[in-house]
């Protein structure tokens, strides 16, 4: 073996902060690039590592299929060899998509819906009976055996349940040569012009044949013709009725109830995807919900008159059709459009709802005449509806749902699936129910379905099952127990995202292949970190490389190679400052080492705050997984919420807490999950949530322009003197409008290439090579800087240019403080890390003024952040509750959780195992339960502080 075969060599890698470094990365190894935020880490292994590795896979296209794709962009490296194919697997959801759930990434639920079309077994959902199916065969031998003797009518049934005159129908039976008809039980002789009551629903079977059954020979042929065209006419069904019998007895080739004649096409895979017609709900299109009109949201205030706004979608009065029929409707209920909303008659509220039509008489007052009125209104609530399912505009759809609720499809109960789907059964489970178990049930459930099939089920199922089991061994594994195949995708953190991916590539048990991981631990407690790094190892001892950007510190202590990028961040980062297996790094004198080795630490509170003795107590709490529990969060203090991944964590605090309280303050209109009563809410003047979603979805949107700094800089610079004589206005210097940015870009920087079937590419705009900003703006200096230079520099350059303007200072500083000096101030926030952009969010709040009564909510304030970056933070967080303030932090941090007043540890288990609240109190109390696993490691952390201390 060569050199270049048992190393991936990197020779002056220069892509953003990177200064010319080289590097050897152990290949089939398990290597850990660790350093502070900002350090470079990300720029190594995605910007270099990663994407010339993409552009190798690209350049093996054809010269046809690239022209398509376009050249990507060589990173800024002279030389890299030893590359293996790459993978990289990131921190981003894996789908916006409603139809993509974790079943169908983990491709487990394809899985399933093949066993369920080759093993299951159907039940008629009327009966409950289990269906049958015959050959023709078997239906001439029953018809045979069954009637011997009698006297039968074969009968095509061709309308179940329908209303209709069906004259049409009636002279189509006629011209095939059939003269009798059973309609609603009764049999009746063709007729020209024969119809039925068109407003009743009715069952028409045609009579096909009327025979004895006897021994005769002839009468074998004869039956099975007759059977042959009644299973024609009847489309795979038939019936057969004894003389003077009224029920007959149902056939099917197809699956069939045979009672109520219930019949269900062939199973096939799709007849149990709720992505295809042939098994989605028809009412929810397979997407578990639908949408219905809140009453509220289109009154909010009912002591507004309709003229006064009453009506939110239509808002105040006007000259308009709408308000025309609403004064026709004032004038037939007898009030007027000024009176209060809440004393306008019921049946006018209705009307003016859902609409009707009317035609009536009044006396004109004035004139002494009779008027005729009509009224013909289609009523707020199904205009509503009818924009939100039929208009082809994303903003008029998006205007219609601000007045509806998201509610589970009341005919599938959010299974997605039709209701015949859901009638075929293994182990007395339909496919819904296994989809709706977490993954740790759905791995008993397999194993003991394996010995319970008999037969040819069993033969069938024993391959599907195999592959079925070994893909939840996988997700297993990587600490995913507490998730069902039913969750949509779009609710999966970054980390869980990442680590279905991580299962997901297991399974494929590629070899040779390079994989580079960005933070596989967030969202993991500490508890399952053994099973991600076992899983990391499997992956790597049967062939692969593995990559991982990484801070955790059981991941950096397992790693066989590790890398430290530093010293510090952004332009002071960028350079290898140490490299080696971990026991060799801590010998080294970096920020990594002398956390890792105990020469650092982030201390222990000598003293735990006291609080101000308030409290908001949140009782009967039920959604998901919590099991009725009843929380107290006591106020001026740093709480805790802890426990293993999905113990129920984020659906007490995200989704019952925080939409209370944003309703209570804010008027916010998300609906909490199910709660009994809330008390202590006065104690608090806001609440403010500072999560990881970005802070824009666009190239426009910066940390500039979100803490809106950026207005405070462009007025600072429309008072230059150049500036004044010009007359710019601060307008001038925005990239968002018309007048000082760069018109080919629009003021973007980028331009937006469309790849039709892969995501858009920006390159740089060629007009103003980025800067955003026409010629003429860019001449405007403010200390010899431009507008576009200022939004290049990075926040600890721009402290200390505006440190003698305290408005923008005092802004910046913010930033600075929450340890992101490193960013730029126009750095496009699409590519801020999940953790940068919950920081940006935490400096914009902290830079306002508090009242000392605010209540912040944090969910993993620790994502991408070095042990270094999390002392600063910490400094920050302890700043905001000495100032009176609640802080609330979900994480899984042990240095976070040893620095907190008050935990909340819910438990024990994940998914159904959890939404207990195990322990409470001051960390050194909660440290001392036996059965908590929080404690089991917070224990360990305590102690190691006091004997370091």
């Amino acid at each position: 073996m060569t050199y270049y075969e048992e190393f991936i060599e990197v020779k002056g890698a220069r892509v953003h902060n990177l200064k010319d470094i080289d590097v050897s990365i152990p290949r089939e190894k398990l290597v850990v690039i660790t350093g502070l935020s900002g350090s470079g880490k990300s720029s190594l292994a995605f910007d270099t590592i990663y994407a010339e590795g993409q552009r190798r896979y690209i350049e093996t296209f054809s010269a046809y299929a690239r022209q398509f794709l376009g050249g990507l962009e060589r990173p800024d490296v002279d030389k890299i060899d030893g590359l293996s194919p790459v993978i990289a697997i990131e921190q981003k959801t894996t789908s916006k998509s409603p139809r993509s759930t974790v079943g169908t990434i983990t491709e487990v639920y394809d899985f399933l819906r093949l066993l369920y079309a080759r093993a299951a077994d159907a039940y008629s959902y009327r009966t409950g009976e289990k269906m049958v199916s015959y050959s023709d065969e078997q239906i001439r031998a029953l018809i045979l055996s069954t009637f011997a003797g009698q006297r039968i009518n074969i009968l095509a049934p061709v309308v179940k349940s329908r209303k209709g005159h069906y004259r049409e129908l009636f002279e189509q039976i006629a011209k095939q040569g059939f003269i009798k008809v059973r309609v609603d039980g009764e049999l009746l002789d063709l007729q020209k012009g024969m119809k039925v009551d068109r407003y009743k629903t009715h069952d028409i079977e045609i009579v096909v044949d009327r025979l004895a059954i006897s021994e005769d020979a002839d009468l074998e042929k004869r039956l099975a013709e007759s059977i042959n065209t009644a299973m024609y006419s009847g489309n795979d069904t038939m019936m057969v009725l004894a003389e003077g019998e009224t029920e007959p007895r149902y056939f099917s080739r197809d699956l069939m109830c045979p009672t109520t004649g219930i019949s269900y096409p062939t199973p096939e895979p799709n007849t149990f995807s709720f992505n295809s017609p042939k098994g989605m709900c028809d009412e929810c299109n397979g997407l578990g919900h639908t949408y219905e009109i809140n009453e509220k949201k289109i009154f909010p205030n009912t002591k507004l008159s309709i003229a006064g706004g009453g009506i939110a979608p239509l808002g105040e009065y006007k000259k308009s059709w709408a308000f025309k029929q609403l004064e026709t409707i004032a004038k037939r209920y007898e009030f007027d459009l000024k009176d209060p909303i809440e004393k306008i008659p019921e049946e006018a509220m209705d009307i003016i709802l859902h609409g009707g039509e009317e035609r009536f008489v009044l006396d004109s007052k004035s004139l002494g005449v009779k008027r005729d009125y009509t009224i013909d209104y289609e009523g707020i609530a199904n205009f509503i509806k009818s924009q939100f399912s039929s208009s082809d505009s994303t903003s008029i759809k998006r205007w219609a749902k601000d007045y509806m609720d998201k509610i589970q499809c009341p005919e599938c109960n959010g299974s997605r699936l039709k209701k015949a789907s859901l009638n075929f059964r293994i182990g007395e489970k339909n496919i819904a129910e296994l989809a709706a178990m977490d993954i740790a049930e759905l791995a008993v459930f397999f194993k003991g379905l394996q010995n319970s099939l008999e037969g040819n089920q069993r033969i069938i199922a024993e391959e599907i099952i195999k592959e079925i089991s070994s893909r939840i061994q996988f997700l297993l594994d990587v600490g995913l127990d507490y998730l069902s195949l039913s969750r949509s995708s779009k609710s999966l953190s970054g980390g869980e995202a990442q680590r279905i991916r991580l299962a997901t590539q297991i399974g494929s048990q590629l070899v040779g292949v390079l994989y580079i991981l960005d933070e596989p631990s967030i969202g993991l407690h500490q508890r399952d970190n053994g099973r991600l790094i076992k899983s990391l190892e499997a992956l790597r001892d049967i062939g692969n490389s593995i990559i991982v950007v990484e801070h955790d510190k059981d991941m950096i202590e397992s790693a066989d190679h590790v890398i430290d990028i530093g010293p510090l961040a952004g332009k002071h980062g960028g350079e290898i400052i140490s490299e080696g297996p971990p026991a060799e790094l801590k010998q080294h004198q970096t920020l990594t080492a002398d956390y890792l080795s105990g020469k650092k630490e982030i201390p222990v509170p000598v003293e735990r705050r006291k609080g101000n003795g308030k409290s908001i107590l949140l009782e009967g709490c039920t959604g998901n997984n919590l099991k009725n529990i009843t929380a107290r969060f006591p106020l001026g203090k740093m709480i805790g919420v802890t426990g293993v991944s999905g113990s129920g964590k984020s659906t007490l605090v995200n989704e019952t807490l925080y939409p209370i309280m944003n309703a209570h303050y804010f008027n916010g209109v998300k609906k909490p999950m199910p709660y009994k009563k809330i008390s202590g809410l006065e104690h608090i003047d806001k609440v403010i949530d500072i999560n990881q979603s970005p802070i824009g979805r666009t190239p426009r949107s910066n940390p500039a322009t979100y803490t809106g700094v950026f207005s405070e800089i462009r007025a600072l610079f429309t008072k230059t003197p150049e500036a004044a004589i010009r007359g710019y206005k601060p307008g001038r210097f925005s990239f968002n409008v018309k007048g000082g940015r760069c018109e080919t870009c629009q003021g973007g920087g980028l331009r937006v290439i469309e790849m039709n079937f892969l995501p858009d590419v920006y390159v740089e705009c060629e007009t103003c090579n980025g800067k955003r900003f026409n010629r003429e703006t860019l001449e405007i200096r403010y200390k010899g800087k431009s507008i576009a230079d200022v939004l290049e520099m990075t926040i600890d350059e721009a402290v200390d240019f505006f440190e003698n303007i305290p408005k923008i200072h005092r802004k910046l500083k913010t930033i600075q403080d929450v340890g992101l000096g490193y960013i730029s101030l126009g750095q496009q926030s699409t590519t801020l890390s999940g953790g940068e952009a919950q920081r940006v969010k935490l400096a914009t709040e902290l830079s306002k003024r508090d009242t000392g009564n605010t209540f912040y909510i944090l969910d993993e304030p620790t994502t991408g952040l070095h042990f270094e970056d999390i002392r600063v933070l910490m400094e920050v967080l302890n700043r905001l509750v000495d100032k009176g303030n609640t802080i609330l932090i979900i994480e899984h941090n042990m240095d976070v959780i040893k620095m907190v007043d008050h935990i909340i540890d819910i438990g024990y288990e994940g998914g159904r195992g959890g939404g207990a609240i195990v322990a409470e109190g001051l960390p050194e109390d909660v440290a001392l339960h036996k059965k908590s696993f929080t404690a089991q490691f917070l224990k360990k952390e305590l102690n190691l502080a006091v004997s370091h201390s």
